[in-house]
């Protein structure tokens, strides 16, 4: 079902209306737009809520982007921010799957454009299915018909009519129990639903290589930290936050030759960084580190480690990009 956003950008986007929709007026600030994987989900085993668009729809975004909107890096962000108005968009990519190079790569070189992709360097050194993925995997291998009330679950959550709503209730619930809990919740999952546990083998060709993430680099893409393990970094020990940056940011310098200069948050919500989070990306000398719960930063940066980011789904038709070009102070919140 549409929600009003989508279908006031509808509206906006009417024949009628649309001359008036592209002459409202520009705007100071910057508007991140944030991509997880490019491609066709419909037949994956894996979370399809991470599939942004089709490898169509992405071209389709990237040729409104060229020429409705400036489209810059986060190089760009400290000038951008000091100058006047305009729309200022910056494109990003969280994780490092593989298809951001094998896709969506040559789409940003035929439009002239660039992104910026936040890699979880132990995604890379060590492929494994991430946890979200792991769940999608267990519930569409279900042979039960539900997973029993009980241990995380206050009530009994159904497989059969619609396993993404399944999975995307159980993903919740990951985010929400003790981050030492979380193995024994997957070991559950897997058991209860027959499923068993998600091998590492299935996830060859799911993750970028270094080369892959090099050739980014000399593409003129801009590469940033988001840990090693994509745990949330507001729910774990000090410790354990510095151990997961620490290492990010070694392994980009080792594999890119280049500083981390810039992070995103694994989720990205509220709760998953915090001010020890904050600081020790400042020990690091990170000029910038993205969040991921709407909005967009409107004149200068209250918060450099708080830059807020707008998800992009299959919501974000063309009507609804144009409309969140013009008007972000109203298309850029979380529906």
């Amino acid at each position: 079902m549409a929600s009003r956003q989508q279908r006031l950008a509808g509206l906006l986007n009417a024949a009628p209306i649309r001359p008036w929709l592209r002459a409202f007026p520009t705007w100071k600030g910057v508007l991140v737009l944030n991509y997880h994987r490019i491609g066709d989900s419909e037949h994956q085993p894996w979370d399809r809520t991470l599939w942004s668009v089709t490898e169509q729809q992405f071209d389709d975004q990237l040729s409104v982007l060229a020429r409705e909107a400036d489209v810059i890096g986060p190089g760009d962000l400290a000038s951008v921010l000091a100058a006047g108005k305009g729309r200022h968009v910056m494109l990003t990519f969280d994780d490092g799957y593989r298809d951001n190079y094998e896709l969506a790569l040559p789409l940003l070189r035929s439009h002239g454009l660039t992104a910026t992709f936040f890699l979880a360097t132990g995604f890379i050194d060590d492929p494994r299915v991430a946890w979200w993925d792991e769940i999608a995997w267990i519930v569409r291998r279900a042979s039960a018909e539900e997973i029993p009330a009980g241990n995380w679950l206050a009530s009994a959550v159904s497989l059969g009519d619609d396993p993404d709503a399944a999975i995307a209730e159980l993903v919740q619930i990951y985010k929400r129990i003790p981050d030492a809990e979380r193995p024994a919740y997957l070991g559950f999952l897997a058991a209860a639903t027959g499923s068993g546990p998600c091998a590492p083998a299935e996830a060859a060709g799911m993750w970028m290589t270094w080369d892959m993430a090099r050739e980014l680099r000399d593409a003129g893409m801009s590469i940033g930290g988001h840990t090693v393990t994509h745990p949330l970094l507001g729910q774990i020990s000090p410790e354990r936050q510095r151990a997961e940056i620490d290492e990010c940011a070694r392994r980009l310098r080792e594999e890119l030759s280049d500083p981390m200069r810039w992070f995103a948050y694994p989720v990205g919500s509220r709760d998953a960084f915090g001010a020890t989070t904050k600081e020790i990306l400042r020990s690091h000398d990170v000029e910038y580190a993205f969040s991921f719960y709407g909005g967009y930063l409107s004149g200068a940066a209250r918060d450099r480690y708080d830059i807020p980011r707008v998800h992009v789904g299959p919501m974000m038709d063309i009507p609804r990009l144009r409309a969140t070009l013009r008007m972000p102070q109203l298309f850029a919140r979380s529906d």
